[in-house]
């Protein structure tokens, strides 16, 4: 009797706590937490959408330094992007976007839910190439699996494979007959061609970045493309539009929130103004867009510009870069490449964003100081992350290097004359239009983008080999990416073009970053993580000697 009450008693025992452990398990239980029972996919689909353009302008940023668009503030690369560079853009991707993902997709498919899916896997393959393009070997397999803390690294090319099915698939739920739900879409407002026609244009960066692994795969992908005849064209490009809004959220493109606010933010790059102004002879059309001077003429007071008392480094000298400051002694005032010297008290007077992309001031020669959050497109910019004329630039490279379906130089030409139109038409849509168009009306504009066409035919004809044809290609490319450092720093990786950039102030910066360093919260939290051997390791697909091959 003793031991059958024993019994219930341990049964009784093992109830209560058993039920104390549930309630204790509710009373723990967030009710703000979102899981696959109170997800919304539409509220999914807006953060991913949201989260995407902020990883997207990371990489942009981090491009645009290392291909001297605008200036990186360190001296030695292992600086600017040790292991803590990259601990944000790893975050946002993993724990944010391709977790929000995993959750959306199979409540999307339960609704029946297409374009969501569609929009879904697409931002999933970019991310996916991406994290590929800046790291190289990634976890993925296991990457998402909340059960393996220690998910193992897969190949680059593995990860580009996925990404690539996951556009295939992205295509068809674009185009199927049915679908539930209505999705926000922040970049094409429901225009489902258009998004076909995106994926389409990822398809062809994957086989442009490929070419150097297998070129006849490249060959036959790009041309299966260009006979589809479904990539982007005028009016399809994909960007993201800020508006001007200061309360939190800030809705203003960051640059513009950076440099108007309080009239600093970035110094210029000394290469790239050279180039849009002084190489060629003339001025680039883009130039007044690109950029806005706050003043006319370059100081010479040493405590406001240290480097115009100094005599450029050896390696300036040798090469004829430009140093310290553009020649013409216009305004345009930036920094060399590796400039780690702080902020002089230099009167807010270096250059700043323009109209395009940032949504500042057009230049009409007014110079007048930046620090006003009013001036100009109030920030209401774009990050212009693939642009119709971004294809015709691609296209150029692969007939060039591939011999693919069309000419090299017509695809050139029409890039830039595209890029120009575009960069106009954006400027003059907002409420610049008035200054832009009297400071210069459309004829003059239009003669201007055609002697420039025209100057690049030229040019493109007289060089003697495909090798300086392609730099001619990669240097127009390259302009045209204000703005957009990710396509440029991978553009610098797989073609080395444009050739002879300006180098580093330092004449030993360290080798050129192939790709970033696995960043801290994945080394110490992972303890399967190896770091990689250094900045010099190049991804899958960049086959291209190593450094200073690039630098």
């Amino acid at each position: 009797m003793k031991r059958f009450i024993y019994g219930l008693t341990l049964a009784a025992g093992m109830v209560l706590a058993t039920s104390c452990a549930d309630k204790l398990d509710e009373l723990l239980e967030n009710p703000n937490a979102v899981n696959a029972t109170t997800a919304s996919p539409d509220f999914l689909l807006n953060r991913i959408q949201l989260d995407f353009q902020g990883l997207w302008s990371s990489s942009a940023d981090g491009g645009a330094r290392l291909t001297r668009i605008i200036n990186q503030g360190a001296a030695l690369y292992a600086t600017a992007y040790g292991p803590g560079a990259g601990n944000n853009f790893w975050s946002s991707a993993y724990a944010g976007i391709l977790a929000d993902i995993n959750l959306l997709l199979p409540l999307a498919e339960e609704a029946n839910l297409q374009r969501h899916m569609g929009i879904a896997k697409t931002i999933k393959a970019m991310v996916l190439m991406d994290l590929v393009d800046t790291f190289g070997k990634v976890p993925y397999s296991e990457a998402l699996d909340a059960a393996n803390f220690n998910p193992k690294l897969d190949e680059g090319a593995a990860v580009y494979a996925a990404a690539l099915a996951l556009l295939n698939e992205s295509n068809a739920h674009f185009t199927a007959a049915v679908s539930g739900g209505t999705p926000n879409d922040y970049f094409y407002n429901r225009n489902y061609t258009r998004w076909n026609k995106l994926v389409n244009t990822v398809k062809l960066k994957y086989y442009l970045n490929t070419r150097l692994v297998d070129a006849a795969a490249s060959t036959a992908g790009i041309n299966a493309l260009i006979a589809d005849n479904k990539l982007l064209g005028t009016g399809d490009d994909f960007v993201f539009r800020f508006g001007t809004a200061i309360a939190d959220p800030d809705s203003r493109h960051p640059k513009f929130a950076g440099q108007y606010t309080a009239g600093g933010g970035d110094y210029q790059s000394t290469y790239y103004m050279h180039h849009l102004y002084v190489e060629k002879g003339f001025d680039d059309p883009r130039l007044r867009y690109y950029l806005y001077r706050p003043v006319l003429t370059n100081t010479t007071n040493v405590d406001e510009q240290e480097c115009v008392s100094q005599i450029a480094p050896p390696q300036y000298l040798v090469g004829n870069f430009p140093y310290c400051n553009p020649a013409g002694n216009r305004g345009y005032w930036g920094r060399d490449h590796l400039d780690p010297d702080g902020i002089p008290p230099d009167g807010l007077k270096r250059t700043a964003y323009g109209v395009y992309p940032a949504g500042g001031r057009f230049d009409n020669n007014s110079a007048a100081p930046v620090s006003n959050i009013n001036l100009g497109m109030k920030g209401a910019g774009i990050h212009p992350i693939m642009l119709a004329a971004f294809v015709d630039f691609m296209l150029a490279e692969a007939a060039l290097t591939l011999k693919t379906t069309g000419n090299a130089k017509t695809y050139l030409t029409s890039g830039i004359t595209k890029h120009m139109n575009y960069v106009r038409s954006f400027a003059v849509g907002g409420p610049e239009s008035a200054v832009i168009k009297a400071f210069e009306p459309d004829a003059t504009f239009t003669a201007k983008v055609s002697n420039y066409v025209t100057f690049i035919e030229t040019d493109y004809d007289a060089q003697s080999s495909d090798d300086a044809k392609l730099n001619v290609i990669g240097r127009e490319y390259w302009l045209s990416l204000f703005g957009n450092g990710k396509e440029a720093y991978d553009l610098y990786r797989r073609t080395g073009k444009p050739a002879k950039m300006q180098p580093a102030l330092e004449e030993n910066p360290g080798p050129f970053v192939r790709s970033l360093l696995y960043p801290n919260n994945y080394i110490v939290t992972n303890t399967n993580a190896v770091q990689k051997a250094g900045l010099a390791e190049q991804v899958f697909w960049d086959k291209n000697p190593a450094s200073p091959w690039i630098y």
